[in-house]
């Protein structure tokens, strides 16, 4: 049973999944830095200085989740970004001209026959 785990856990989807977790976690933390300290602070000022972060309804702190809000519609258009270029780059990638193929055995030495031929006349 350890052997199997110790093989399903160093694989290499297993890898890149958990280094895409640790990085993702760290984009979110710049991405509601972003949203908390340089966006909302801005639109607020257009909004006559209202800081969403403080905005209470009730027992309801709506500011915050206004935020999340925000922060959710940055990341999902960054990771669209990210998904859209590489599938562009698979595209390109597709797309090359695959090389011409090796001619069979039999044409090259069908060929070889026939320059030996031309040689001896």
């Amino acid at each position: 049973m350890l052997k199997e785990f110790k093989e399903f856990a160093l694989k290499g989807n297993m890898m890149d999944m958990a280094i895409g977790i640790v990085i993702g976690a760290a984009f979110s933390a710049i991405i509601k830095s972003l949203v908390d300290d340089v966006l909302m602070p801005f639109i607020g000022m257009f909004m006559g200085d209202v800081d969403f972060s403080t905005m209470v309804w009730g027992p309801v702190n709506i500011g915050l989740f206004i935020n999340a809000i925000v922060a959710f519609v940055i990341i999902a258009f960054v990771l669209f970004l990210v998904v859209k270029g590489m599938n562009k780059m698979k595209r390109k990638e597709e797309e090359k001209p695959a090389e011409p193929a090796a001619p069979p055995a039999q044409e090259v030495l069908l060929g070889e026959i026939r320059d030996l031929l031309k040689k001896k006349k």
